[in-house]
Protein backbone atom coordinates (compact mmCIF):
# COMPACT_ATOMS: atom_id res chain seq x y z
CA UNK A 1 0.00 0.00 0.00
CA UNK A 2 1.29 3.56 -1.09
CA UNK A 3 1.12 6.34 2.14
CA UNK A 4 -1.80 8.26 1.63
CA UNK A 5 -4.30 10.55 3.96
CA UNK A 6 -7.70 11.59 3.86
CA UNK A 7 -8.99 15.12 4.81
CA UNK A 8 -12.16 15.96 6.55
CA UNK A 9 -14.02 16.52 3.25
CA UNK A 10 -13.99 13.24 2.30
CA UNK A 11 -10.74 13.30 0.07
CA UNK A 12 -8.23 10.41 -0.35
CA UNK A 13 -4.76 11.51 -1.07
CA UNK A 14 -2.22 8.64 -2.27
CA UNK A 15 1.88 9.58 -2.53
CA UNK A 16 3.07 9.69 -5.94
CA UNK A 17 7.36 9.17 -5.51
CA UNK A 18 9.63 10.82 -8.06
CA UNK A 19 10.56 8.70 -11.41
CA UNK A 20 10.07 8.72 -14.98
CA UNK A 21 8.49 7.04 -17.69
CA UNK A 22 10.17 6.41 -21.45
CA UNK A 23 6.63 6.68 -24.12
CA UNK A 24 8.75 6.04 -27.41
CA UNK A 25 10.92 9.87 -28.32
CA UNK A 26 9.00 11.30 -25.16
CA UNK A 27 9.78 11.13 -21.51
CA UNK A 28 7.98 12.47 -18.51
CA UNK A 29 10.36 12.61 -15.49
CA UNK A 30 8.95 13.55 -11.82
CA UNK A 31 11.36 15.08 -9.40
CA UNK A 32 9.41 15.56 -6.60
CA UNK A 33 7.12 13.53 -4.15
CA UNK A 34 3.52 14.36 -4.37
CA UNK A 35 -0.20 13.48 -2.87
CA UNK A 36 -2.65 13.31 -5.58
CA UNK A 37 -6.45 12.85 -4.92
CA UNK A 38 -7.60 9.42 -5.60
CA UNK A 39 -11.07 10.86 -7.43
CA UNK A 40 -11.81 14.43 -9.24
CA UNK A 41 -13.12 17.09 -6.33
CA UNK A 42 -16.29 16.19 -5.84
CA UNK A 43 -19.72 18.31 -5.59
CA UNK A 44 -19.47 17.60 -1.89
CA UNK A 45 -16.37 18.76 -1.22
CA UNK A 46 -16.50 22.52 -3.26
CA UNK A 47 -19.58 23.22 -1.46
CA UNK A 48 -17.95 22.59 1.83
CA UNK A 49 -15.76 24.96 0.99
CA UNK A 50 -17.33 27.43 -1.70
CA UNK A 51 -20.61 27.31 0.23
CA UNK A 52 -22.47 27.18 -3.53
CA UNK A 53 -22.46 24.46 -5.99
CA UNK A 54 -22.31 25.31 -10.04
CA UNK A 55 -22.48 21.93 -11.46
CA UNK A 56 -24.83 21.19 -14.12
CA UNK A 57 -25.46 17.44 -12.41
CA UNK A 58 -27.18 17.73 -9.39
CA UNK A 59 -30.07 15.68 -9.71
CA UNK A 60 -30.43 12.62 -7.51
CA UNK A 61 -29.63 11.70 -3.82
CA UNK A 62 -25.97 11.19 -4.68
CA UNK A 63 -25.32 13.72 -6.70
CA UNK A 64 -22.70 15.13 -4.33
CA UNK A 65 -20.50 12.39 -4.86
CA UNK A 66 -20.21 13.39 -8.41
CA UNK A 67 -17.50 15.15 -9.76
CA UNK A 68 -17.99 19.27 -9.88
CA UNK A 69 -18.05 20.61 -12.95
CA UNK A 70 -18.40 24.11 -14.43
CA UNK A 71 -15.57 25.26 -12.84
CA UNK A 72 -13.24 27.66 -14.58
CA UNK A 73 -9.66 27.24 -13.90
CA UNK A 74 -9.62 30.71 -12.16
CA UNK A 75 -12.40 29.34 -10.00
CA UNK A 76 -10.43 26.20 -9.12
CA UNK A 77 -7.77 28.66 -8.13
CA UNK A 78 -10.36 30.72 -5.72
CA UNK A 79 -11.26 27.27 -4.03
CA UNK A 80 -7.22 26.27 -3.16
CA UNK A 81 -6.72 29.65 -2.22
CA UNK A 82 -9.22 28.92 0.43
CA UNK A 83 -8.83 25.51 1.38
CA UNK A 84 -4.99 26.94 1.74
CA UNK A 85 -6.34 28.97 4.44
CA UNK A 86 -8.07 26.34 6.47
CA UNK A 87 -5.91 23.39 6.24
CA UNK A 88 -2.41 23.67 7.37
CA UNK A 89 -2.47 20.88 8.94
CA UNK A 90 0.79 18.61 8.25
CA UNK A 91 0.73 15.67 6.55
CA UNK A 92 2.41 12.34 7.52
CA UNK A 93 5.15 14.90 9.11
CA UNK A 94 5.38 17.38 6.25
CA UNK A 95 4.44 20.57 6.03
CA UNK A 96 2.80 21.24 2.90
CA UNK A 97 0.39 23.28 0.88
CA UNK A 98 -2.33 22.16 -2.14
CA UNK A 99 -2.53 23.06 -5.77
CA UNK A 100 -3.44 21.66 -9.46
CA UNK A 101 -0.64 18.34 -10.40
CA UNK A 102 1.13 20.10 -13.96
CA UNK A 103 0.05 18.21 -17.02
CA UNK A 104 3.17 15.96 -16.43
CA UNK A 105 2.80 14.49 -13.06
CA UNK A 106 -1.35 13.65 -13.64
CA UNK A 107 -0.20 11.75 -16.48
CA UNK A 108 2.65 10.14 -14.85
CA UNK A 109 -0.12 9.24 -12.00
CA UNK A 110 -2.54 8.26 -14.20
CA UNK A 111 -0.18 5.81 -16.06
CA UNK A 112 1.21 4.38 -13.26
CA UNK A 113 3.95 2.25 -15.02
CA UNK A 114 1.45 1.67 -18.00
CA UNK A 115 2.95 2.22 -21.23
CA UNK A 116 -0.31 1.21 -22.90
CA UNK A 117 -3.26 4.10 -24.47
CA UNK A 118 -4.81 3.70 -21.09
CA UNK A 119 -3.91 2.48 -18.28
CA UNK A 120 -5.14 -0.88 -18.33
CA UNK A 121 -5.16 -1.91 -21.89
CA UNK A 122 -4.22 -0.68 -25.54
CA UNK A 123 -7.98 -1.63 -26.38
CA UNK A 124 -10.85 0.82 -27.28
CA UNK A 125 -13.37 -2.50 -26.03
CA UNK A 126 -11.82 -2.21 -22.38
CA UNK A 127 -12.13 1.46 -21.79
CA UNK A 128 -15.52 0.66 -19.97
CA UNK A 129 -13.80 -0.73 -17.46
CA UNK A 130 -11.83 2.43 -16.03
CA UNK A 131 -13.96 5.29 -17.23
CA UNK A 132 -16.95 6.90 -18.41
CA UNK A 133 -16.96 8.24 -22.15
CA UNK A 134 -19.84 9.14 -24.64
CA UNK A 135 -20.29 5.40 -25.14
CA UNK A 136 -21.36 4.80 -21.68
CA UNK A 137 -22.20 7.58 -19.87
CA UNK A 138 -25.60 8.23 -20.37
CA UNK A 139 -24.89 11.59 -20.96
CA UNK A 140 -24.03 12.93 -17.85
CA UNK A 141 -21.39 12.66 -15.27
CA UNK A 142 -21.01 10.03 -12.64
CA UNK A 143 -20.42 9.07 -9.12
CA UNK A 144 -16.58 9.06 -8.65
CA UNK A 145 -14.88 5.77 -7.62
CA UNK A 146 -16.86 3.54 -9.62
CA UNK A 147 -15.11 2.31 -12.38
CA UNK A 148 -11.64 0.15 -11.68
CA UNK A 149 -8.55 1.97 -10.13
CA UNK A 150 -5.56 1.84 -11.90
CA UNK A 151 -1.92 0.35 -9.93
CA UNK A 152 -1.58 3.67 -7.72
CA UNK A 153 -5.17 3.55 -6.34
CA UNK A 154 -6.72 6.17 -8.68
CA UNK A 155 -10.00 6.73 -9.61
CA UNK A 156 -11.61 8.57 -12.64
CA UNK A 157 -8.25 9.12 -14.93
CA UNK A 158 -9.81 8.24 -17.91
CA UNK A 159 -13.77 9.86 -18.62
CA UNK A 160 -16.22 11.27 -16.86
CA UNK A 161 -14.58 14.77 -16.03
CA UNK A 162 -11.71 16.35 -17.84
CA UNK A 163 -9.61 17.96 -15.24
CA UNK A 164 -7.70 21.12 -14.72
CA UNK A 165 -4.22 21.06 -14.56
CA UNK A 166 -1.40 23.78 -14.04
CA UNK A 167 0.63 23.56 -17.08
CA UNK A 168 0.13 26.42 -19.23
CA UNK A 169 0.37 26.09 -22.94
CA UNK A 170 -0.07 29.97 -25.01
CA UNK A 171 -2.24 32.19 -22.65
CA UNK A 172 -4.87 28.33 -21.93
CA UNK A 173 -4.03 25.50 -19.69
CA UNK A 174 -4.42 22.14 -20.36
CA UNK A 175 -6.52 19.54 -19.23
CA UNK A 176 -6.17 16.15 -18.88
CA UNK A 177 -8.00 12.55 -18.87
CA UNK A 178 -11.19 13.58 -21.12
CA UNK A 179 -14.91 13.69 -19.82
CA UNK A 180 -18.35 12.19 -20.25
CA UNK A 181 -19.05 13.48 -23.70
CA UNK A 182 -16.26 12.34 -25.03
CA UNK A 183 -15.07 9.72 -27.60
CA UNK A 184 -12.41 7.41 -26.49
CA UNK A 185 -9.61 8.62 -28.08
CA UNK A 186 -9.83 12.09 -26.45
CA UNK A 187 -9.82 10.20 -22.89
CA UNK A 188 -6.38 7.91 -23.58
CA UNK A 189 -3.71 8.62 -20.91
CA UNK A 190 -1.23 10.86 -23.67
CA UNK A 191 -4.62 13.20 -24.09
CA UNK A 192 -5.13 16.58 -23.62
CA UNK A 193 -6.71 19.86 -24.50
CA UNK A 194 -5.74 23.56 -24.30
CA UNK A 195 -8.41 25.15 -22.50
CA UNK A 196 -9.18 29.01 -21.74
CA UNK A 197 -8.79 29.51 -18.05
CA UNK A 198 -12.38 31.15 -17.37
CA UNK A 199 -14.04 28.75 -19.64
CA UNK A 200 -16.87 26.90 -17.66
CA UNK A 201 -17.95 23.31 -19.10
CA UNK A 202 -19.86 20.87 -17.83
CA UNK A 203 -17.05 18.39 -18.50
CA UNK A 204 -14.10 19.83 -16.79
CA UNK A 205 -13.11 19.28 -13.19
CA UNK A 206 -10.12 18.80 -10.88
CA UNK A 207 -8.04 16.86 -9.45
CA UNK A 208 -6.21 17.93 -5.98
CA UNK A 209 -2.86 17.93 -5.98
CA UNK A 210 -0.90 18.15 -1.92
CA UNK A 211 3.12 18.87 -2.12
CA UNK A 212 5.63 19.63 0.80
CA UNK A 213 7.02 22.86 0.66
Amino acid sequence: MRPSFGNEFGGSFILIEPGEILLGNRNITVTEPYFIGARPVTQIEWSSIMESNPSRFQEGWSSGLRPVEKVSWLDVQKYIAKLNEIDTEPRLGLVGSWRLPTAEEWEYACRAGSKTRWFHSDKDSELDEVGWHAGNSGATTREVGQKKANQWGLFDMHGNVSEWTASIEGLKRITKGGSWLMESESTTSSASLKVNTDKRSDGIGFRLVWAPI
